[in-house]
């Protein structure tokens, strides 16, 4: 099975060229399923589903209210009745990467997720491991051996421990978001990205392709939505089609062009590709250029990355790397581990990171 993600700059169309990519796949007689956030119309051969973070939302804050009920009484407060709760800022998110935590199913070939707007939907793409790191600092396993003390220590203090439900949850919620990380850097899944050929998109894409590298993914296609055809004698026409030619040249991997219908598509008139292999995820290699230079190099590939924009921090044995509005903290490799930061720069779209050897914690040759 195969995970086709669908992003692009807000009023690109990418909901109707993921829905239209969906029910070419289905006419091609793949078993085809399309998640979306959007209201889309029924697409023959297509199982579509579509978030609702209402929903999700209320069974969330009524279940955690069942499970700290005995701390909830104790400080007398009032519970909510499942009809009076709205959704907070985050349930769209949240909803999303339900789905794709269920998203490998034996029944379908190929699932077609329509993805928020770029460049908000690489940071929805990065909140699992975010959220799991968070959850390793605030709840670290290595405590939870004393879980079995906090009965015996409520009954002592004659006060409801909430500590057994709450890593409960913490474990529950880590598992579900170890199965939506695991969709988004598996080798099955692509990465696409839909807009019209104007600057702002273009700005947009460069910007989406740095995060998405960051995140260790890379991007499958880029399409080009409501081409105008060329050779126009419409002045006007033939100014606008010479701009946007403009704009698909300078895109850096090229661009499957959809054309302008001249109205509002539908996603049976669309031609799309279908997707193709899956190239895996980024690499990160550390190049060993000890005897040449004396350094460890560490290539983490940033396509479109601007060197004025790029952040690098060491904590410990992590580096925070920032790139834009985006930021991710790794955990060093081994050998760099016992190096310490002796430069970085910006090549030819990679950030080279050198490490050189600390006397103390290198190993000495005899």
């Amino acid at each position: 099975m195969r995970t086709l993600l669908i992003t692009g700059p807000g009023g690109s169309g990418r909901t109707t060229v993921a829905s239209a990519t969906a029910l070419k796949a289905a006419r091609q007689g793949l078993r085809t399923r399309l998640v979306t956030g959007d209201a889309v119309e029924d697409l023959p051969g297509v199982t579509v589903t579509r978030l609702a973070p209402a929903d999700d939302f209320r069974d969330d804050l009524v279940a955690l209210q069942e499970r700290a009920g005995s701390a909830l009484d104790l400080l007398g407060a009032a519970r909510l009745d499942a009809d009076e709760l709205t959704p907070l800022p985050g349930s769209e998110e949240l909803a999303l990467l339900r789905a794709l935590r269920d998203a490998p199913d034996d029944r379908y070939d190929l699932v077609v997720v329509d993805l928020p707007p770029a460049p908000r939907a690489v940071s929805i793409l990065a909140l699992p491991e975010q959220l799991r790191r968070y959850l390793r600092r605030l709840l670290p396993a290595e405590r939870q051996a004393a879980r079995a003390l906090r009965p015996v220590l409520g009954r002592l203090a004659g006060v409801p421990m909430p500590a057994e439900w709450l890593y409960e949850t913490a474990a529950r919620w880590d598992s579900e978001l170890a199965a939506a990380q695991a969709v988004i850097d598996a080798g099955s899944t692509l990465v696409r990205f839909v807009a019209e050929p104007t600057l702002a998109a273009a700005e947009t894409l460069r910007t989406t392709r740095t995060g998405l590298a960051l995140h260790g993914l890379r991007l499958e296609a880029v399409l080009a939505n409501r081409v105008l055809p060329d050779g126009s004698t419409d002045p006007w026409l033939a100014d606008a089609a010479a701009r946007q030619r403009k704009v698909i040249a300078g895109w850096e991997q090229g661009a499957y062009e959809i054309a302008h219908l001249g109205r509002d598509a539908r996603p049976a008139d669309l031609d799309v590709p279908l997707p193709g292999s899956a190239a895996g995820p980024v690499a990160w290699p550390v190049e060993d250029r000890l005897r040449a230079d004396g350094v460890l190099v560490w290539r983490i590939p940033l396509p479109g990355a601007v060197r004025e924009e790029l952040t690098l921090i060491r904590r410990g044995d992590e580096l925070v790397v920032g790139a834009g509005p985006f930021r991710r903290i790794v955990p060093l490799p081994s050998a760099p581990r016992r190096c310490t930061v002796a430069g970085a720069g910006l090549v030819d779209g990679e950030l080279c990171v050198r490490f050189a050897p600390d006397p103390d914690l290198w190993p000495q040759t005899p």
